[in-house]
């Protein structure tokens, strides 16, 4: 049985199950510690989208226990001046490559952020990963795991616009029921609507001016939008593939026109 809060692994990637990536990454994982419990996160990243695995990732990590280590590996392939780092944040662990994605994650760099050292060209990545995991999970001194990070490569999030009487967002997930979530909270819906009534617009879609609770508040096939679990405006048809019947992708606008009082 995995050692609690020093071995359970999560593992976010873009590689697929489809070759051999995610087996190998296992392999040297256990070969470095045998005892790591694995949890998959997703390993259906779309390839190199760090903004999409920032969000599935950011969706779920908070809810494993203290002392869990979340390898993420997206978009990490050797770049010229590739640097990979390991950060120790609210009592969790985090591994993955300095390519923005933990600005996405954390916004502001953790103080315990550390760049891995001691490899070379010819280490491969899983090498290198499985070295960082077993410092960790075998209770090494966490600040010997590599050099002091003064920065970490940042990536900025689209964040919504707004005015006196209305929020312009986007459209940040769509998921395998093609709802459509956007990057419109609850808080900052209530801190500009003020109670006040609204229509939400997407695409050419006719507007929709009331907020659902359930899925089902409205009839089979009818449109509707609600705050999800995470607090964020969702639009979704009951029963049916919001995104695919309305042509709607990632990063399209989302704009919601609150009634002047």
């Amino acid at each position: 049985m995995a050692t609690p809060n020093t071995s359970l692994l999560t593992l976010t990637t873009d590689f697929g199950r489809e070759d051999f990536h995610l087996p190998r990454l296992k392999a040297h994982l256990l070969a470095a510690h045998r005892a790591l419990q694995f949890v998959d996160v997703s390993h259906e990243v779309p390839p190199y989208d760090i903004v999409r695995a920032a969000f599935i990732f950011n969706r779920c990590w908070t809810h494993f226990p203290q002392g869990t280590i979340h390898l993420i590996s997206v978009n990490d392939f050797y770049q010229p001046r590739g640097r990979f780092l390991a950060i120790r944040h609210d009592r969790h662990f985090f591994i993955g490559p300095d390519n923005g994605i933990f600005s996405l994650i954390f916004g502001q760099m953790p103080r315990d952020t550390f760049v891995l050292d001691g490899y070379t060209r010819k280490d491969s990545l899983s090498a290198i990963y499985a070295r960082a995991v077993a410092h960790i999970a075998q209770g090494k001194p966490f600040q010997e795991i590599g050099l002091p990070a003064t920065r970490f490569t940042e990536r900025l999030a689209f964040q919504p616009v707004i005015g006196p009487n209305y929020i312009r967002g986007a459209v940040v997930f769509i998921d395998r029921y093609a709802n459509i979530t956007t990057n419109i909270s609850r808080d900052l819906f209530e801190e500009v609507g003020r109670g006040r009534g609204f229509q939400l617009l997407i695409k050419r879609m006719d507007p929709i001016d009331g907020l659902s609770f359930r899925y089902h508040d409205v009839p089979e096939g009818e449109k509707l939008c609600r705050f999800n679990s995470d607090g964020l405006l969702e639009v979704a048809i009951n029963l049916d593939r919001a995104a695919s019947l309305l042509g709607v992708q990632i990063e399209d606008m989302v704009q919601v026109d609150f009634m002047e009082s």
